[in-house]
């Protein structure tokens, strides 16, 4: 019987294999490396997938996961590929921690032509600096300007964007990037219609900083 069980009965579906980050959906569970290398927002987390986002360029669509794990903070997981993938980790600033990060005067240079800005990091209060230290560096220097493009609350990998659940084709919006000297951390800026302005900070990180990786149901 347990042959003919065996032989006839329901296939169990293969689990998902989940071994990259571009594999996460919605729903599934990261562990990253309780590495000192990383700062205390990451390190050693397990953080789960609350959604997938896409930004949709005129060449290219970059996929954002969103996570959250069991502190305040959100965090932003992007891909950056180039010779090698690595992780760009991301957490959302407001404009009152840009004012005691670093000098609005600079800051504005950003938005202007012909996007060249140099911009220093203030020296970190003692409250600021245990959070916020590993995420910034002295200098950075600008890389792109008023880039364009569509962000949308739907993961739209292996498909082209064309029209969101409410028929808008995303929000249109602006970017610009500044680097540090070593291009392993950044500050990214998305300017949206009506002035709306999101300020990350982003560290550039081996794939390996993902220790476990959990499939969701």
């Amino acid at each position: 019987m347990g042959f003919l069980s065996s032989l006839f009965g329901k296939k169990e579906e293969p689990k998902r294999q989940l071994d990259h980050p571009s594999k996460l959906n919605k729903g599934d569970m990261i562990s990253l490396d309780d590495s000192f290398a990383l700062p205390p927002q990451l390190r050693g987390q397990q953080l789960r997938v609350e959604a997938v986002n896409t930004y949709e360029y005129e060449r290219k669509q970059q996929t954002e996961w969103v996570l959250k794990g069991h502190g305040s903070d959100t965090i932003f997981l992007g891909l950056d590929e180039d010779d090698e993938t690595y992780l760009a980790l991301s957490i959302k600033v407001n404009r009152g921690l840009v004012d005691q990060l670093f000098d609005l005067e600079q800051f504005s240079a950003i938005f202007e032509e012909p996007g060249k800005a140099e911009l220093t990091t203030k020296e970190l209060s003692a409250e600021l600096s245990p959070e916020f230290e590993q995420w910034l560096s002295p200098q950075y220097h600008q890389v792109s300007f008023a880039g364009f493009g569509y962000f949308h609350r739907q993961d739209y990998r292996g498909k082209k964007p064309s029209q969101d659940a409410d028929g808008a084709t995303g929000d249109p919006f602006e970017s610009y990037q500044l680097l540090d000297d070593d291009e392993d951390k950044a500050i990214d800026i998305e300017v949206y219609d009506g002035g709306e302005t999101d300020v990350m900070l982003t560290l550039y990180r081996p794939l390996s900083d993902i220790r476990d990786y959990w499939p969701g149901e």
